[in-house]
């Protein structure tokens, strides 16, 4: 009798993974041609405070929030001066009140003293002001800007990381990482078709495999629900047919406005 053997696939190698992985970027961009930044602003000051309320929560809760903190505080000068009890009342809905309006009033402070009142844009400076990190600056930059920036969120960080594109946690080697496979004018919207689609269908604890535009270009097709109409289920936001996270979204957006505080 003849026993035959299963030779293991051969591991993807960097060229490989590489066309792959720009194919998913295609692919998502033809899902989501209308990707965009999830929180509401209407200045470089307003996105940078609203970013960092986004830490420990949703960005419809902070959507939902922000539109009364910009009416009392508009500018930095104004959030300077802020009264901190009043600020830590606007901006409870966030969760880490506290430690969070200590970093607004400080980001504040720093941008009224050190840049003339002016958010400024480059990273090596917004780096500088309280409460701010590396994603919070590319987020700014590659958003108010125009800079181009890769955002690590936990969505980002998931999925590059089921996708095979790099194994590593840091937030920081992650963006080199997935930095040296795309051209730079591809970071800002690719990390929002990223973070889209990890909303939206490829969920942290049950992806919707099933319904995953991408499915043959994903290497870990399977951790979730794989049956179509099981996974149809799972969609979330406008995939769903349910309201976005932007009280103000872009005219382009297929979904529903957010409800307003309270009228959920």
């Amino acid at each position: 009798m003849t026993r035959t053997t299963t030779k293991p696939a051969a591991p993807e190698s960097r060229l490989a993974m590489v066309r792959r992985a720009r194919r998913i970027n295609r692919e998502l961009a033809e899902v989501y041609p209308y990707a965009h930044p999830e929180l509401d602003f209407r200045n470089p000051f307003e996105l940078l405070v609203a970013t960092v309320l986004s830490a420990q929560t949703t960005d419809l809760r902070v959507n939902q929030t922000t539109p009364a903190l910009f009416a009392a505080y508009p500018t930095p000068e104004d959030m300077a001066a802020a009264d901190p009890e009043r600020v830590e009342e606007l901006i409870r809905p966030t969760g880490f009140f506290r430690a969070k309006t200590r970093s607004l009033i400080g980001l504040s402070t720093a941008i009224r003293d050190n840049f003339g009142g002016e958010v400024p844009g480059r990273l090596d400076d917004l780096v500088t002001l309280p409460g701010v990190g590396r994603k919070t600056a590319n987020v700014v930059l590659g958003n108010a800007f125009g800079v181009p920036g890769i955002t690590v969120d936990t969505h980002f960080g998931r999925l590059v990381r089921r996708w095979k594109w790099t194994d590593r946690e840091d937030p920081e080697k992650v963006e080199a990482d997935v930095a040296a496979i795309f051209p730079k004018s591809e970071w800002t919207m690719l990390s929002h078709r990223v973070v889209f689609h990890g909303r939206r269908v490829c969920h942290s604890r049950k992806p919707a495999c099933g319904a995953c535009p991408i499915a043959p270009l994903c290497p870990s097709y399977g951790e979730g629900e794989t049956d179509p109409e099981k996974a149809k289920k799972l969609l979330k936001y406008e995939l769903g047919g349910y309201p976005g996270q932007r009280l103000s979204p872009p005219p382009d957006y297929p979904g529903e406005p957010a409800p307003p505080l309270g009228a959920e």
